[in-house]
């Protein structure tokens, strides 16, 4: 089950991301489930570098998955656009 919600909430922070950043982006609706997880997975990882988060907690807020994804998502369209 904690599988499933995962795929969920990935889905939500990623469509929340796309429309934050508006802008012509590949991939359909599992590419951006794939890019909320990913955010999810940046802001945990981010989140335990600085300190805010412990290494057992459940995982990082869903805002701070959103701006994971975000960031994720500026990252590729750097990338998109030189290549």
């Amino acid at each position: 089950m904690h599988f499933i919600w995962s795929l969920i909430v990935g889905l939500f922070v990623g469509v929340v991301a796309k429309f934050l950043m508006p802008g012509r982006d590949p991939g359909g609706w599992i590419v951006t489930m794939l890019l909320g997880i990913a955010g999810a997975m940046l802001a945990g990882m981010i989140g335990r570098a600085m300190g805010i988060y412990s290494p057992g907690a459940v995982g990082p807020g869903v805002i701070a998955s959103i701006v994971g994804a975000i960031l994720i998502l500026g990252v590729y369209r750097l990338i998109a656009r030189r290549a």
